[in-house]
């Protein structure tokens, strides 16, 4: 693919109202694949890099990312770059890549790996999720046996268990709502983060169809202001200030650079 066509394939996965441009250096680096200048608006690929085109789509795709994440933010760069935002938004890219046959994430390549993906989540995620969710149960049943005994349950989970706190009370959370195990431990918790059993079993439901924990995240965050207009407008208020405070820093910066000239 050249310039114009990788272009296009982005364009097509989302418009974007910002132009960019994309640059093929030519150049091998040790360092990144890829970069996103958002100061110009200018993705850079490294295309010397990749040993096929399907590794230069993926990382295309991420500098994309990085742009339609600077035109959210006014066009502006907002120092930290890898947000949950930012991975959410690469990864529905990525699925709309999918699902046009333009990007394979490949494990199919290998049977090797596809066995061993298999074991990693039959004996190791779900198992784990398994354990765990047995583990808040045991803790549920110490706390009652704490208070029987006259003993401080946090003292007990402390210094006898030496388990943090706030892990413990997310074992005892995740047991108590009766997550999936099969999720694997990691993903349980971000189901039972969620306040209602509505968002719970979507979030689930989102982690049975292989979305990415940050694209879950974020999608139930954006439902989250959708359902609720001055949550939303309070977010892009704040949003709106932060671009004009940067804008306003960057004039004076600028207005000080003509004065020096």
């Amino acid at each position: 693919m050249n310039q114009d066509q990788i272009k296009d394939m982005l364009l097509g996965l989302e418009d974007t109202g910002l132009e960019f441009s994309i640059t093929m250096t030519g150049k091998k680096s040790r360092k990144v694949n890829g970069l996103y200048k958002p100061e110009t608006h200018e993705i850079l690929l490294h295309n010397k890099n990749f040993d096929d085109e399907n590794q230069l789509i993926y990382t295309a795709i991420h500098e994309y990312a990085h742009h339609l994440q600077c035109e959210l933010n006014g066009g502006l760069n907002t120092g930290r770059a890898h947000t949950a935002a930012f991975w959410a938004c690469f990864h529905d890219l990525l699925e709309k890549a999918e699902k046009k046959g333009l990007y394979k994430i490949g494990v199919e390549k290998s049977d090797e790996l596809k066995a061993l993906t298999e074991e990693i989540r039959s004996k190791y995620l779900a198992e784990n999720g398994r354990l765990m969710n047995e583990l808040g149960k045991l803790l549920t049943r110490a706390h009652v046996l704490c208070r029987e005994a006259g003993i401080r349950y946090e003292d007990y989970i402390d210094r006898i268990l030496c388990l943090p706190r706030s892990a413990a009370k997310t074992m005892v959370r995740v047991s108590s709502l009766d997550v999936n195990p099969s999720l694997g431990y990691e993903a349980m918790k971000i189901v039972a983060s969620q306040k209602t059993p509505e968002k719970r079993a979507a979030a689930e439901q989102q982690f049975l169809s292989q979305r990415s924990p940050d694209t879950i995240k974020t999608n139930l965050s954006r439902k989250e202001e959708n359902d609720d207009p001055k949550t939303k407008l309070e977010k892009e208020k704040k949003r709106l200030e932060k671009t004009i405070a940067q804008l306003t820093a960057r004039l004076e910066h600028v207005e000080q650079s003509l004065a020096s000239i």
